[in-house]
């Protein structure tokens, strides 16, 4: 079960998956990225967590997620995924906003059709916890960053705004290596070949 290999669709949408992934991942981790518009940084960064959480779907990675909850720090694997797609379900379901910034919710506006959905699951959960503190690498100039998320003290009818939860550039770039983290679980190298026209990148996939 453990060496379970992808099937040949599987193999298909994870190698297509993935490459749009790590083009992505390597645009925001230029300071050209950080000087495009705020709306153009947005989308990139939602077309990332969508595709992020399409992978979630291929049955190793769970296992992965399960493994971390024993081998790695309290909260990792929650962060992996329950924060992750709370991030990426707050963007998703609600197409408000133009950028990181304007993206605000409260607890009416997240039941505004149903409550108890995994939006409201995880603020409910995670609401009043204590901030999660990590450190991140940025290989791209060889920086570390110290990283806060501070999760709501209340959960009410009182408007949260997900810049005081984590800033833009913290939350991208938290998010951003922790999905990597977890998809480089997956995958036997990452080489990259230089040809006339750029850099080719060639995953291969467990």
């Amino acid at each position: 079960m453990d060496n379970k290999k992808p099937t040949d669709p599987e193999f298909y949408f994870l190698n297509s998956a993935y490459n749009f992934f790590l083009d992505i991942l390597e645009e925001t981790r230029t300071a050209a990225f950080w000087e495009k518009d705020p709306y153009y940084r947005f989308n990139r960064v939602k077309d990332a967590f969508l595709v992020y959480s399409e992978i979630l779907e291929y049955e190793p990675i769970g296992w992965f997620l399960e493994a971390l909850k024993k081998l790695r720090p309290p909260m990792e694997a929650e962060m992996s995924k329950d924060f992750l797609l709370f991030i990426r379900n707050l963007l998703i379901h609600f197409p408000l906003y133009k950028s990181w910034d304007e993206v605000k919710f409260s607890k009416s506006l997240v039941n505004w059709s149903k409550p108890g959905k995994s939006i409201d699951q995880f603020l409910s959960s995670f609401s009043g916890k204590e901030e999660f503190k990590c450190r991140i690498w940025n290989p791209e100039d060889k920086s570390m960053t110290y990283i806060s998320i501070k999760f709501p003290k209340v959960y009410d009818d009182n408007e949260i705004s997900l810049k005081d939860i984590v800033s833009e550039a913290d939350g991208v770039g938290f998010s951003m290596a922790l999905m990597m983290r977890v998809l480089a679980s997956q995958v036997d190298s990452i080489t990259s070949s230089s040809s006339e026209e750029g850099q080719d990148d060639t995953k291969n996939i467990t």
